[in-house]
């Protein structure tokens, strides 16, 4: 007989988006909520009966209620508040997982005339997920994607392995692009601790990784991840796990020799940058000691 397996259901991809008005002046949060819930659920699998499920509607509202009674603040500090009412507020739920994507506003400067005008940033999206399990305890997961950075130079790629579908060049210098995705794991477990400040953690882990990036001299990709990775641990003791995700966006230089001219000089050359497809590089750098619980698969969903 067939018997059931790992379950869960909930609401995906609950756009949020909250104006606090403080007179003429106006404060924006704008959110991407999911909620994924587990539990006694197997007898609406086996017989759909529905006693001991909550509606995903339900969990739909309670992420709008909540943002207009508790506030928004940081994804975590959110990301928290649901999932401990839903594994308290409900018998048969036992886990909680909410999963949130940040996304920044500037604004447009209007002397005189309120400030309630924004431009969306487009340097990245901030993303969390928090999970509560009654057994298992609190799992407080921060992160970033879509930030694209580029080096023009000290990058070099070369010493590979051949064979004989192997036609790439050799290169002492090329263009370094990636888009990055990352994922880390606080050492923090649960509302019982000292509540980290989310904002400085997140600003201050997202500053390791650019100038990582921007100081690390390239012979590899993989070399440069480990870089990143490596200099988020060194400096953030909160942190115990990074995994990141970055697709190499390469940039070819391009063929002018057929108009009689040379794209190789001292004064900088014209590329191509290719679309798809692309390099995938992922890893996890870890803490001495620590285990790997952030899931091989969550950065490149």
């Amino acid at each position: 007989m067939p018997t059931l397996g790992q379950n869960q259901y909930g609401k995906a991809e609950t756009r949020i988006v909250k104006v606090t008005r403080e007179g003429a002046t106006h404060h924006l949060e704008d959110l991407k909520v999911s909620v994924a819930l587990s539990g006694d659920m197997d007898e609406v699998h086996y017989s759909g009966s529905n006693a001991t499920v909550l509606t995903t509607d339900a969990t739909k509202n309670t992420v709008f209620a909540f943002a207009k009674e508790y506030g928004i603040g940081s994804p975590e500090r959110f990301g928290t508040l649901l999932a401990r009412h839903f594994t308290e507020s409900q018998p048969t739920v036992t886990r909680a997982r909410i999963r949130m994507e940040s996304y920044a506003w500037e604004r447009i400067a209007t002397p005189g005339e309120g400030e309630h005008s924004f431009l969306r940033d487009g340097r990245g999206v901030r993303t969390a997920q928090i999970t509560h399990d009654r057994e298992e305890g609190w799992e407080a997961l921060s992160g970033l994607t879509a930030l694209t950075v580029l080096n023009s130079t000290d990058s070099e790629f070369h010493g590979f392995l051949k064979d004989r579908y192997t036609t790439l060049p050799e290169t002492r210098d090329r263009v370094l692009a990636t888009d990055v995705t990352a994922l880390w794991r606080h050492r923090w477990s649960g509302p019982q601790d000292a509540t980290p400040d989310w904002d400085a953690s997140h600003a201050a882990a997202r500053g390791h990784l650019l100038d990582a990036f921007a100081r690390t001299y390239s012979y590899s990709l993989q070399q440069t991840l480990f870089a990143m990775g490596s200099r988020v641990i060194d400096h953030r003791s909160e942190i115990d796990e990074i995994r990141l995700s970055l697709p190499n966006k390469h940039h070819f230089l391009a063929d002018l020799t057929p108009f009689g001219m040379e794209n190789e000089t001292a004064d900088g050359a014209v590329y191509f940058a290719a679309d798809r497809p692309y390099g995938l590089i992922e890893a996890t750098v870890l803490r001495e000691g620590a285990t790997a619980r952030i899931p091989v698969d969550a950065t490149n969903l």
